[in-house]
């Protein structure tokens, strides 16, 4: 959800227009993220003067009107900008209402933020109160004015204030999830940049190598010390060996450009090596000197912040030959789901090694239930995996969505192992959801594709599932590669039961031959996209159904279709069929259903015969070689594997088919509307 860039130059000879090019491109990288406005602001080296260019639509409205006040072909030097993709929240899409936000006409501060500040109406009521009038309806707005009226009142009272002293000033007045940029007239070479509970990351440039990979964390102290230990106008931070992070070589200040996103890939271009801020960090940069402050002391927070190398590259988060993101991801599917198992399964000796939890096996081990937590495709793959840990484990397993967890806040104990499943780690109800579990004192282990991300860092350890960016909004291959993960997980864990070791080594088997079995169903796709334009001319509901292992496949399959086709399907449980699904089939409505060679496959063959017999017309997703399935019937043929891993295969050409019903439907893939791809509010 919206997308932020920042860029502070030193000793740069940058101009507008090279400044305004950068800060777009990050925006173009971040439009997968779903937006319906954007805009940027940039600083005037002569006038020390923002310039403010916002636009409802995509950023290519944007560049239109950049294109159009002469934005792209001013030379005048330049060293600051942020630049934003909005969601609306508060106020609907327009230009007034999209940021940067500014403080007052003459733009004496701007701000970009991703979040939802609670507590805007009671900040907005006490500054109208004094004077301050309000142009937009979003809550972003406040900030920037609560950031003059600070200002305003320490120029009043002749008390000089830092750029860093006044942020804190501002955060500590608000309530909520945010991701901040400050800018200010009154700092023209420095920007602010805060974060708590949206994430945001800061990439270092240089013509030097970095001598250090880590910048110190400035911290006050728990309690105010007492005058009686510390002469009056001594620093309140607690003593640390390096404070900042300053940029120079032999004494001489280096060039140094900053780079600040919502996410790398709006940075990786220009950099790798970044820093990940954490939840009420407040970075501050000055010309070339990086802090970051903390406003209060946590005994269980880190006192740095390691600088990162950021591990992909340009390439991965380019379209290539793909006219969609979501159809590069769908084929790149072997080699992400062969990365997960990358160096974690030696198949001659059938073993498994996950270094990201090896310390807290023994913990895990002595857990007597294991709850998922997760939302959308993730709460899917834990579903997916559920029954194995329930048969190899002997253990019960459950599932929740993270916001009805949330809702309820059931009972967690020490002896529970609760694992958090996100592809961005930044997940906003998942994040909550584990810090209730934490506080209720079980073992959390983070399942995620990003490194560094919330998740991964406040979880007690985890697994990264390496499955590579993803950009399209409708996940593909992290959730095969979620479920891959998870499933090795679930090996590790039952490694030392004599019983149920053919059980493992068979599954060990499919995962060795998983990859090659992905790679033929993707041969597939012609045949898909034809029974995709048959089924879009007609049809505006699909039921998909399936059961066990394939239950899973049809809540995913489901939840694609109808997030980038608009199509209504409904996954449903074969097995609840007699209990009012049945009600809807007849000779109009498709129906999708998982027969698959299984334990359950009689069972299922038995609501095919319900369905023929209502003279529905089912399109059938079987094995290749199944004697069993008429030829009468439209049928979709997959490679058999051993059961737990035949919902990896049966959902590729799923997948394929709401790419293609999108398609033909003429959506925008990528971008599916009201949607984003990581929610980073509740």
């Amino acid at each position: 959800m919206c997308g932020i860039v920042g860029y502070l130059s030193f000793l740069c000879d940058r101009s507008k227009c090279d400044v305004v090019e950068l800060l777009m491109s990050g925006l173009h990288r971040l439009e997968y993220r779903g937006y319906d406005s954007a805009g940027l602001a940039v600083l005037n080296g002569e006038t020390e003067r923002f310039e403010l260019y916002r636009q409802v639509g995509k950023v290519s409205a944007l560049e239109t009107l950049l294109v159009e006040r002469n934005a792209k072909r001013d030379d005048t030097l330049c060293s600051l900008g942020i630049a934003h993709t909005r969601w609306a929240t508060h106020g609907t899409p327009s230009p007034i209402n999209s940021h940067p936000q500014k403080s007052d006409r003459d733009c004496q501060f701007l701000v970009v933020h991703n979040g939802i500040i609670t507590n805007y109406k009671d900040l907005k009521t006490l500054l109208e109160k004094k004077g301050y009038k309000f142009e937009s309806e979003t809550d972003t707005e406040c900030i920037a004015k609560l950031a003059l009226y600070i200002y305003d009142q320490q120029l009043k009272s002749n008390m000089p204030v830092s750029f860093s002293s006044l942020a804190k000033a501002v955060i500590q007045e608000l309530e909520g999830a945010f991701a901040i940029l400050l800018i200010s007239i009154h700092y023209p070479k420095q920007i602010i940049a805060a974060r708590r509970g949206s994430p945001l990351l800061l990439g270092v440039k240089t013509d030097i190598n970095l001598q250090i990979d880590f910048v110190d964390v400035e911290i006050p102290h728990a309690e105010p010390p007492s005058p009686y230990q510390k002469p009056p106008g001594t620093s309140n931070l607690r003593p640390c060996k390096s404070r900042s992070f300053l940029l120079e070589h032999n004494g001489i200040p280096q060039r140094a450009e900053f780079f600040l996103a919502s996410d790398p890939s709006a940075i990786i271009e220009h950099t790798k090596k970044a820093i990940y801020l954490e939840d009420d960090d407040i970075a501050h940069i000055n010309e070339s000197e990086l802090h970051i402050h903390r406003i209060k002391h946590d005994i269980n927070q880190s006192t740095f912040r390691t600088v990162q190398t950021l591990e992909f590259e340009l390439s991965q988060i380019m379209k290539g030959c793909f006219s969609h993101f979501m159809q590069k991801e769908i084929s790149e599917q072997p080699e992400s789901v062969k990365n997960t198992m990358r160096g974690r399964i030696n198949f001659d000796q059938k073993s498994i090694t996950l270094g990201g939890i090896k310390d807290y096996i023994p913990v895990i081990k002595k857990c007597k239930r294991f709850i998922f937590v997760a939302c959308g495709t993730s709460y899917h793959s834990g579903i997916a995996v559920r029954n194995l840990f329930e048969e190899l484990l002997n253990l019960p397993a459950v599932v929740e969505l993270a916001s009805d967890f949330l809702d309820r806040k059931p009972p967690v104990y020490r002896d529970d192992c609760c694992v958090f499943i996100s592809q961005s780690g930044e997940t906003a109800d998942t994040i909550l959801a584990l810090r209730y579990c934490v506080d209720s004192g079980g073992v959390c282990i983070g399942i995620t594709n990003i490194v560094g991300s919330t998740i991964c860092r406040e979880t007690h350890c985890g697994i990264h599932i390496n499955a590579g960016p993803e950009i399209g909004v409708a996940s593909t291959k992290a959730y095969t590669s979620q479920i891959v993960a998870l499933i090795m997980m679930v090996l590790k864990l039952s490694e030392d039961c004599l019983s149920l070791q053919n059980r493992r080594w068979e599954i060990i088997e499919g995962l060795q031959q998983i990859v090659f079995k992905i790679k033929t169903v993707l041969k597939l796709e012609q045949g898909i996209k034809k029974l995709a334009e048959s089924i879009i001319q007609n049809n505006k509901s699909m039921l998909i159904m399936g059961r066990g292992y394939q239950y899973a496949t049809c809540l995913e399959t489901a939840l694609k279709i109808k997030e980038v086709s608009y199509i209504h399907s409904e996954g449903i449980a074969s097995g609840e069929l007699k209990h009012g699904a049945l009600a809807l089939i007849d000779e109009n409505i498709p129906c999708i259903l998982f027969l698959t060679k299984d334990s359950l496959y009689k069972k299922v063959h038995n609501s095919l015969q319900q369905i023929i017999a209502r003279k529905g017309k089912p399109i059938i997703i079987c094995n290749e070689g199944d004697s069993e399935i008429e030829d009468k019937f439209i049928t979709i043929r997959v490679p058999e594997i051993v059961d737990c891993l035949q919902g990896v295969l049966n959902v590729v050409p799923m997948q394929m088919l709401a790419y293609h019903l999108a398609v033909f439907g003429g959506f925008d893939v990528d971008c599916p509307r009201n949607l984003a791809k990581s929610v980073t509010v509740e």
